[in-house]
């Protein structure tokens, strides 16, 4: 006669769940929605991330964009460029200044804020000048 063995009563997380089907079973929808949720967060988290890299990448061109402006009007006695390649040409830049998203950066002389001064933007990702996602 052969002996039987009961079945433990205590497991071990790990010795019940075998493969993916737990997520069906007892409780199921719930873990499924939750691994959603956090998958769905890590996404939305690293597209603001890309976001913000790409603001700051603007922010930072229109930094050297604007000292380069400000030397060439010290030199030409407070005189706008014409344009952004006059500061490539005059050798204020190397190169003529773009956005994170490769657009070239707007130069606006005198500013609409300053107007004994000037003002550089970026139109942002969307590319619509005076857009809501602009960068000053």
């Amino acid at each position: 006669m052969a002996i039987q063995r009961e079945e433990p009563k205590v497991f071990f997380p790990w010795e019940r769940r075998r493969g993916l089907g737990f997520l069906l079973r007892r409780g199921g929808a719930r873990r499924s929605l939750s691994i959603a949720v956090v998958l769905g967060t890590f996404a939305l988290l690293r597209g603001v991330e890309v976001r913000a890299s790409e603001v700051r990448a603007t922010r930072a061109a229109i930094g050297a964009t604007t000292d380069a402006i400000a030397a060439f009007r010290a030199d030409h006695d407070r005189a706008c460029p014409g344009s952004s390649g006059e500061l490539v040409a005059a050798g204020y830049l190397r190169e003529l200044p773009r956005d994170a998203w490769g657009r070239p950066l707007r130069i606006a002389c005198p500013g609409r804020r300053d107007t004994r001064g000037f003002d550089v933007v970026s139109d942002g990702p969307d590319n619509q000048p005076g857009g809501l996602d602009r960068v000053e």
